[in-house]
């Protein structure tokens, strides 16, 4: 069973990278991915519900580990799904209200699963009888489902591991969602520099730029961390009009070279110096 679910999971990955190559087809994308997880999922179900564990370990692990990996990116692509095609096609702030509203919902989910979060997070195991293996049907002991569609068998389900795939779509939406409003706020700044900010330019080297840019990603300061390098690096090459399309290369001589950090050094020592100049005119 291990060895069956691990390879849904591997099949799942390597869709995933093959279809997150266009940004503007999204919802598409995740429609897609939906059709493509939910008959093996389904296939899973069959397996698991005929299927003796040969030890409680081996269902904890299961319903634990395997199973929410897996049920998470079945809700992960089906909710970016209903969040674009319920998106309203009313102004930016309008769409910033809605994206907030589903941003809200996953904060919603956390109050109301502090525990659990804590628990799964802690990577406590003293509750894992309890949280990860099947109860008998009919036990008031058996925790409600809080969606039937992704889990309506108990011999599937102990009911926790859809929170524990809860949690890990949630993480991944909360990235999402904040790329989509990051998105939004960029479109608004095209505006407003293609008419008052075009003559601005990086007149620096290059590589400066991609050291900068992944210096600021690094820092978790960008839309706190939930975005790509890959968005900030478009975002640079727009923002001071110079293509930095090759940044990965610039990275990996970065870290190869004596002084890594050679062009943040030197923006300290000129702020340094223009600030023990500001205090001399004084």
């Amino acid at each position: 069973m291990k060895r069956f679910a691990e390879e849904i999971l591997a099949k799942i990955d390597a869709e995933i990278r093959l279809k997150n190559c266009d940004v503007n087809l999204v919802m598409n994308n995740a429609l897609y991915m939906v059709k493509f997880i939910a008959p093996m999922y389904e296939r899973l179900r069959e397996m698991v519900i005929s299927y003796s564990f040969p030890s409680v370990e081996d269902e904890i692990y299961f319903f634990k580990e395997l199973k929410p990996e897996i049920l998470s990116k079945y809700i992960y692509f089906s909710k970016v799904y209903h969040i674009e095609l319920k998106c309203p096609d009313g102004s930016n702030d309008c769409i910033r209200e809605y994206l907030s509203a589903e941003l809200d919902k996953l904060t919603y989910f956390f109050r109301n699963n502090i525990e659990f979060y804590q628990y799964v997070r802690s990577q406590s195991t003293h509750l894992d009888n309890f949280y990860f293996t099947r109860k008998p049907i009919g036990t008031s002991t058996m925790p409600s489902f809080e969606s039937c569609q992704y889990d309506a068998d108990p011999l599937f389900s102990t009911g926790y591991d859809y929170k524990a795939a809860k949690i890990l779509c949630n993480k991944h939406l909360k990235v999402y969602l904040g790329n989509r409003m990051a998105k939004l706020n960029n479109t608004e700044y095209k505006a407003v520099r293609n008419s008052k900010f075009s003559s601005i330019c990086f007149t620096g080297k290059k590589n400066a730029l991609i050291e900068l840019g992944y210096a600021l990603v690094s820092s978790g300061d960008i839309n706190h961390g939930n975005i790509e390098i890959k968005e900030f690096m478009e975002y640079l090459s727009f923002v001071f009009n110079i293509d930095l399309g090759d940044y990965y290369d610039a990275y990996i001589a970065m870290k190869e070279r004596k002084d890594q950090t050679s062009y943040l050094n030197r923006l300290i020592e000129q702020l340094t110096k223009r600030m023990k100049e500001d205090d001399i005119k004084r």
